[in-house]
């Protein structure tokens, strides 16, 4: 079985310990589509059968978040490294499950080769995604998993790992103990359920960190900088943020710094986009203690395409790992990462 491997990353230590998802084994009942263009094999994988050109379609869940603009970015430049490909244009649910339901739809209509899905929430996105499968079409998703076994492959990171990895650094970060805010995604997102999750398994080592506050800011650094607004005016004593992501985490660092009050708070991240305004030139500047890489699985969902072209065997979950980005590698991450240059 050929491994497929991360891009984008430096060598990291490999997220261990399991994600909270379904099985990702295909569904092999599932029919060939009328015009014969893809069936799922024999061995249970999906095979694509041969031709000039095979159809992309991609429904993202949000293209403002940087991260899944980045993740947009990478899916279209690995796409255009290969003449058999052609990436439709990508759909922007807007964090809307019903207009991403129905974007799946219209692909699924349109009779695309392969569908590929960020999803806004795993079980608004199940029944179009079993859809898809039963007309034959191979679908892989990236970040979010969905309720049902069909897809032929799952590509994202370890969010309890990650999770517990950001604790891990809120536990050097307060020694002594202190008071943690916690800026959360989207409730029902599985990546908020995970990563809030590993945090709190990791501070629970030192009984004297504290999460006094925490709220949904929707993945959003303006909803960060005024949930953060509010936390501040209340009075409330804080010695460390940690966001969901890090967008949300600079929302709080800009709410603080504007109550004069950063230089006496930490904050964490995840995502570590090596833009100009992301997680990695934040720590590097000082805005953020650290963040934590997490991978958009763009090349291994294009590799993972051209495998199943190939007739390869696939992996069915790929899980990906993360790099920790801290003041003293910030700098080297960020060159080695730097999106621009391709």
């Amino acid at each position: 079985m050929k491994k497929l491997k991360p891009a984008l990353l430096i060598a990291a230590a490999v997220m261990t310990g399991a994600l909270a998802l379904s099985g990702c084994s295909t569904n092999s009942d599932a029919p060939a589509p009328s015009d014969g263009g893809t069936k799922p094999a024999s061995d249970g994988g999906w095979k694509l059968d041969k031709k000039d050109v095979y159809t992309i379609g991609y429904s993202q869940a949000n293209n403002a978040e940087p991260y899944r603009a980045q993740l947009n970015a990478q899916l279209e430049y690995y796409a255009k490294q290969h003449p058999n490909l052609k990436l439709l244009p990508i759909a922007d649910a807007q964090q809307d499950s019903s207009r991403q339901v129905s974007q799946v739809q219209q692909f699924i209509q349109q009779k695309v080769d392969v569908l590929i899905v960020s999803p806004n929430e795993s079980d608004p996105l199940t029944p179009p995604v079993e859809q898809a499968c039963k007309a034959g079409i191979p679908v892989i998703v990236l970040d979010r998993a969905v309720n049902t076994d069909c897809i032929a492959a799952f590509i994202g990171g370890d969010n309890v790992a990650i999770g517990k990895a950001a604790g891990e650094l809120a536990l050097k970060l307060l020694p002594e103990g202190g008071n943690v805010v916690e800026l959360r995604g989207i409730m029902s997102n599985q990546p908020q359920i995970d990563r809030d999750k590993g945090f709190r398994d990791a501070i629970a080592a030192n009984p004297k960190i504290k999460i006094v506050k925490d709220q949904d800011a929707k993945w959003l650094k303006e909803e960060g900088t005024k949930v953060m607004q509010q936390w501040l005016q209340s009075g409330e004593k804080i010695d460390l943020v940690y966001g969901h992501n890090d967008p949300m985490a600079l929302g709080a660092y800009l709410a603080a710094s504007g109550a004069g009050k950063a230089d006496s708070i930490k904050f964490i991240g995840i995502d570590g986009l090596a833009i100009p305004d992301g997680g990695i030139r934040a720590v590097q500047e000082g805005q953020l203690a650290g963040t934590f890489i997490y991978p958009t699985g763009a090349k291994e969902a294009i590799d993972t395409v051209e495998a199943m072209i190939d007739g390869k065997t696939i992996e069915k979950k790929q899980v990906l790992p993360t790099t920790a980005i801290t003041p003293e590698n910030a700098a080297e991450i960020y060159k080695e990462n730097d999106f621009s240059n391709k």
